[in-house]
């Protein structure tokens, strides 16, 4: 899903003349956010909204589990919006260190 997300931004990020290692650390921080909106969609569609947080909470306190996804702060959209805003503005950055 990552490679599905990131593509966009790594041709954008090719047109402004950036450097290959920005390109690809602003694809995997913009393709973030995208992947977990979709996995979290996908928790609440299956268990719904009402047993959605006991999951995480479960996940949470069995951290040996797949419960490192699930960290609290990574569901919260206010995490997701920063980091698609920080991708974004590798955009102008890495045009002018490219320059």
């Amino acid at each position: 899903m990552i490679v599905l997300f990131a593509w966009p931004y790594y041709y954008a990020a090719k047109l402004v003349g950036m450097d290959e290692s920005f390109r690809y650390l602003g694809a995997f921080m913009f393709s973030l956010p995208f992947m977990i909106t979709i996995l979290h969609g996908h928790v609440t569609m299956a268990l719904g909204s009402a047993h959605r947080q006991l999951y995480y909470n479960w996940l949470h306190e069995h951290s040996f589990s797949f419960g490192l996804f699930f960290h609290p702060v990574l569901v919260s959209t206010r995490f997701r919006m920063v980091v698609l805003v920080i991708s974004l503005a590798f955009l102008p950055v890495g045009y002018l260190l490219g320059l």
